[in-house]
């Protein structure tokens, strides 16, 4: 039998914010000993991890930083690969696999993965420049997407026709064709180095248009079985086609003619998946840690239906954060409160996440919109 021995293994986290926050929250219940990387000082892992300050887009920063560590692993996309991929060559475990990282990083690279592999995907095509735009003007209405950086909605803009050229971005990109869609979902898969591969039930996201955050999340989705077992087939195969270790976050489209459609994909920890602290068997972050460690995965299953809600900074505040509302809402049961430890607000900042479970899910929804009305971050 193979023993554990958590202390004698030194991880590395690239990026401090509310993801490694929380991965950091779990790992605490193994004894792993986590370092973490980012540029803010000020940043949430700070207080709960062996913390240092600095670029993780810097090779330099990134290589030595990772070079006394035994595995590295993300919480966030974008990070220097060459440096990773120093550290892979070095005998560093890297997890997700920095080639990994490096397709997903680039839009254009995704998406021309999704074509080579026979993966549901809206058409689309790839562009330099805004010059090159309109040369795709039957192409109209789409989505611009630029192929790098952009992240939680920036770098992403709905051009409607080709008046819309003049605040179209002028740099590589991807322009996808709108989806007429129903709903959209999202799958979160993890797979470990064994290659054992587990999904978490389907959810539902709605969106805030303003922000383009999700607003509610909704588990389990409220689809038909046969679609169900699509969005999970669809998840499993791009976890294994990319042969990826660690999460996997597959965000869908339903279109109105019952057609599931790949929007994006995340290799990490991810905003859909904060339900499954309180709502399901193992969490996100706990099976991110079985998948990376090579442990066994866990239990994906529903323990209760599940509404997650974003704790957004509200519109006209700037400043240090307070909560409007908290008693009221710890009022109610089942009602879990994450706060992700931001001194200061601004509008639309995610400052938390609550998450509302129940016997059925029409009753999580109710008490999930009260919740929403009642809890307020303002300065």
């Amino acid at each position: 039998m193979n023993s554990f021995e958590p202390h004698q293994y030194k991880i590395g986290i690239l990026g401090g914010g509310q993801l490694g926050r929380m991965l950091i929250q779990n790992a605490i219940n193994y004894n792993l000993n986590i370092f973490v990387l980012d540029p803010d000082a000020n940043a949430p892992c700070k207080g709960i991890s062996n913390f240092k300050k600095g670029s993780i887009t810097d090779y330099e920063t990134v290589y030595n930083f990772g070079k006394d560590k035994d595995l590295i692993t993300i919480e966030i996309e974008n990070v220097n690969i060459e440096a990773l991929k120093q550290l892979e060559k070095e005998g560093k475990k890297v997890y997700p696999q920095p080639e990994v990282i490096e397709l997903i990083q680039d839009k254009g690279l995704q998406k021309m993965f999704y074509q080579r592999n026979n993966i549901p995907t809206a058409d689309f095509f790839v562009t330099e420049n805004k010059k090159q735009i309109s040369k795709y003007a039957d192409f109209f209405p789409f989505f611009q997407k630029l192929r790098k950086g952009g992240y939680d909605g920036k770098g992403v803009i709905k051009l409607v026709n080709p008046d819309n050229l003049e605040k179209a971005f002028n740099e590589p990109s991807v322009l996808e064709r709108l989806v007429d869609f129903d709903k959209e979902l999202s799958v979160i898969v993890a797979r470990n180095p064994d290659g054992e591969c587990k999904c978490f039930p389907v959810v539902e996201c709605e969106f805030n248009p303003q922000a383009n955050l999700v607003e509610f999340l909704f588990s389990p989705a409220s689809i038909k079985k046969n679609i169900e077992k699509e969005a999970i087939s669809i998840a499993t195969q791009i976890a294994e086609k990319l042969n990826i270790v660690g999460l996997l976050a597959v965000e869908l489209f339903l279109t109105k003619d019952g057609k599931v459609l790949v929007n994006e994909i995340a290799p990490r920890p991810h905003n859909s998946g904060h339900h499954t602290i309180e709502a399901n068997i193992v969490s996100q972050f706990e099976q991110h840690w079985r998948a990376i460690l090579n442990l066994p995965l866990g239990d994906t299953s529903i323990v209760k239906p599940g509404v997650m809600i974003n704790l957004l900074g509200e519109m006209g505040y700037e400043g240090p954060a307070k909560y409007e509302g908290m008693e009221d809402v710890m009022k109610f049961g089942g009602v879990y409160v994450h706060l992700y430890g931001k001194a200061n607000t601004k509008p639309f900042r995610k400052m938390g996440h609550v998450t509302i479970t129940d016997d059925e899910l029409v009753k999580a929804k109710q008490k999930a919109k009260t919740v929403k009305q009642l809890l307020k971050v303002v300065s």
